[in-house]
């Protein structure tokens, strides 16, 4: 189903700080988080637990 541009909530793609390697896809709300999401994941690549941020 395509989202409408209005939409509070968007779709965002999450990538490992030390490798670089986009692992995760998550949604946030546009309203409630207006700043880039960062969370602590697990890589695959790394084989460790590593801060992920937002990335277009």
């Amino acid at each position: 189903m395509a989202k409408k541009k209005g939409d509070k909530r968007i779709r965002v793609t999450l990538a490992c700080e030390e490798c670089k390697q986009r692992n995760y896809h998550s949604s946030r709300n546009r309203l409630n988080t207006p700043n880039k999401l960062e969370l602590k994941k697990y890589c695959r690549f790394c084989r460790k637990v590593t801060v992920h941020k937002e990335t277009k």
